[in-house]
């Protein structure tokens, strides 16, 4: 009886069926986003390669002062 109820309330929660939605809209944006200004010489692509290397920077920097 409890395994029934357990396993009926799991079906009925859709938060986790509207997060891999949101996951998919995500997924298929970004997609999109390289396809219209992802060239390998891209501006668009050259600041988010300096982004993720100031942010390693900086992550890498706060474990090593702690």
């Amino acid at each position: 009886m409890a395994m029934e109820y357990i396993s009926l309330k799991y079906v009925k929660d859709e938060r986790a069926v509207t997060a891999v939605e949101y996951a998919i809209i995500a997924v298929a944006l970004s997609a999109l986003i390289l396809a219209v200004f992802g060239g390998s010489d891209s501006v668009l692509r050259g600041a988010i390669d300096s982004a993720m290397t100031n942010i390693k920077a900086n992550m890498t920097s706060a474990n090593t002062s702690q």
